[in-house]
């Protein structure tokens, strides 16, 4: 079943991966593996959406560059739409650069997101019928906040998803998190949205709550290898794992394939825990993955990691 287009509207930049041979050693040169690849969290979450099957068109800005080439260029090699994409001369195309220690855990990264500055709310306004046409909103708050803000407002009554991204961006997002349909914390940054302490189980439970209480429909709360506590505004209230993977390759891509998953769960019309099986085998197949982004992806790899590893 072929469902609407799902829309992007947010980062999409080139990733640059080091991950180490060895313990790192502070202050040095380490031996270790480099790749670069398209990024950016909405366009990761887009591009996984396109290998499940879904029609994924993405909104971001472009520097006129070899990074942006590469960009577009890999995107619509896996089935990302491309084309409302804005190209500018004269500007770099943001980069994310990340260092993975010997176990393929990030130990720092960085980015350059300034590009976005160019998605202003007249962008949005010029997107409108395609915002309103879409069957669901994936964004990120790497976008201005006064953007964000106008993609709520345009939006109406298509659901938008967020994934806060980081504890960073999680305070820009704070203020309009009741006004999204379906948010993707993870413990640190759903204390921050909510605004209370979210370490033990009963303070992510309250925390989701909260946001619940302020106007968001779900909150999909990601707890690495304990999986997921979900929250919707229907009342329900579970946590859901699977089992742990064999060998984690790459932690990087996990976030933005769970998200994915769970848009992918919610287009496709699944009940909760079925959309939220879907979130976790998709951040299963990306760390299992060197990439990140799993050449794998497919609806029916999420099929089956969870016929392999449900609990």
């Amino acid at each position: 079943m072929q469902t609407g287009y799902v829309l992007g509207i947010g980062a999409a930049n080139v990733d640059v991966h080091g991950m180490s041979r060895a313990a790192i050693v502070m202050r040095d040169s380490n031996p270790g593996h480099l790749s670069t690849s398209a990024g950016g969290v909405t366009r990761n979450v887009m591009e996984n959406l396109a290998r499940m099957g879904e029609r994924a068109r993405m909104v971001s800005v472009l520097g006129d560059d070899l990074f942006g080439e590469l960009v577009r260029r890999e995107s619509e090699a896996a089935g990302l739409d491309m084309s409302e994409c804005l190209v500018l001369p004269g500007v770099h195309s943001s980069a994310y650069v990340s260092i993975l220690d010997e176990r393929a855990d990030m130990l720092v990264a960085m980015s350059d997101m300034s590009v976005l500055e160019h998605l202003t709310p007249e962008v949005v306004d010029s997107k409108r019928d395609l915002i309103l046409g879409a069957a669901a909103v994936v964004c990120d708050p790497c976008l201005p906040a006064e953007t964000l803000e106008r993609i709520l407002d345009t939006a109406g009554d298509v659901p938008v998803f967020l994934d806060p991204v980081s504890t960073a961006y999680a305070h820009r997002a704070a203020p309009l998190a009741g006004r999204f349909y379906g948010l993707k914390p993870n413990s640190l940054e759903l204390a921050i949205l909510a605004g209370m302490d979210a370490d033990t189980d009963e303070g992510i439970e309250r925390a989701a709550a909260a946001l619940i209480g302020r106007g968001a429909k779900c909150v999909a709360v990601s707890l690495g290898e304990r999986g997921c506590y979900y929250a919707d505004a229907a009342g329900r209230r579970f946590y859901r794992a699977l089992r742990p993977v064999a060998e984690m390759r790459n932690a990087t891509g996990a976030g933005d394939a769970f998200l994915a998953g769970l848009v992918h769960g919610f287009v496709r019309g699944y009940e909760p825990e079925r959309a939220v099986d879907c979130a976790l085998a998709a951040g299963h197949a990306a760390v299992e993955s060197d990439y990140t982004i799993s050449r794998e992806m497919s609806a029916e790899k999420l099929r089956e990691i969870i016929d392999n590893y449900s609990l």
